[in-house]
């Protein structure tokens, strides 16, 4: 029973740790099938979390903060769109400066603000997000195997990681059953042909952008005022890019993303049960190791070792009609 246990907790925490990358991972699908590469989420859930953080501190409510996480990662979202859209700039470009100045300007204001050296103070009470117990977890927790899945990996968890999930299906229904799902997948696949059929292009992919901030607003927030409490500089440690790894990985479909960074969530909390432990057969590996081991699947997944993932074929092209 102790194994089981012990696989309990790491189910638990590898729902809780995948939160984060699955939000984000969503937010890089809808701007990616759109034709707009996102390499920028790393910055907008950064900014995000800060915001977050900030406004949830002051007003002690989780709500007023995710709506500045929200607002935040749009406003980014949007200075994206208008760099690689509007100006036609170069996409990779303008998501790598966008990371820096989230980096660098959260850490600024956050000392000037707070003076705890980039860090915002701890946020308490009814200033997070508290877990959800669901309905018959008592009952259910004596039942054998099942019971303390239902407890503890399934019940327990807060209104964003359950949002998280939701937003798969709704995401897949959005992108394959709905004319702006349609016309999304056909302006990363053929903009000249959607141009000819009267659509406008670059709203579509400004459209697109706006759902990607919006649901790297929910990643930043769970990060800030769901997983932790308080902001830490730097705090989203490459979740953006190993998001978009998962992304990559999972080939541009709403549910393999959602497995993908399952997997990804998996690893991590691996690398956090593994401290200290020794394997069999082997002994105490150093942590460091286990730490490495979702940065080492990125790269494997980038370097296309795993299958060849094919992206939109308008994706990272500016679209001009003078083309």
């Amino acid at each position: 029973m102790e194994s089981f246990d012990m696989l309990v907790s790491i189910l638990g925490s590898t729902v809780r740790l995948t939160i984060p990358l699955l939000f984000t991972a969503l937010a890089g699908l809808f701007s990616e099938r759109a034709g707009v590469f996102d390499i920028g989420l790393e910055g907008k859930m950064l900014a995000a979390a800060f915001a977050s953080a900030c406004v949830a501190y002051l007003t002690k409510d989780p709500w007023a903060g995710l709506a500045a996480g929200i607002g935040i990662s749009i406003f980014f979202s949007l200075v994206h769109g208008f760099a690689v859209i509007t100006n036609r700039g170069n996409q990779i470009v303008s998501g790598v400066a966008l990371n820096f100045v989230a980096a660098g300007l959260t850490v600024v204001l956050g000392q000037a603000w707070f003076g705890q050296g980039g860090r915002t103070p701890q946020i308490t009470g009814e200033g997070r997000f508290t877990p959800i117990i669901l309905p018959g977890v008592d009952m259910m927790r004596e039942v054998p195997f099942i019971g303390p899945i239902y407890a503890n990996v399934i019940s327990g968890n807060n209104i964003l990681t359950y949002l998280a999930f939701l937003a798969v299906p709704i995401s897949w229904w959005v992108l394959y059953r709905t004319r702006f799902g349609l016309r999304l997948r056909a302006v990363g696949e053929n903009p000249g042909a959607v141009d000819t059929a009267g659509i406008s292009v670059a709203w579509m992919r400004f459209r697109a952008v706006i759902v990607a901030g919006f649901l790297c607003g929910f990643a930043g927030t769970y990060l800030a005022v769901a997983q932790s409490a308080a902001f830490i500089a730097n705090m989203s440690a490459g979740k953006g890019y190993i998001a978009l790894a998962a992304l990559i990985f999972a080939k541009w479909k709403p549910v393999p993303v959602m497995f993908a960074c399952l997997l990804f969530g998996f690893l991590d909390a691996m690398a956090n049960f593994m401290q200290g432990k020794a394997i069999p057969g082997i002994g105490e590996v150093p942590v460091q190791i286990f730490q490495a081991l979702p940065y080492i699947l990125t790269c494997i997944l980038l370097a296309g070792f795993i299958g060849v993932a094919k992206p939109p074929k308008a994706g990272g092209v500016a679209y001009s009609k003078e083309r």
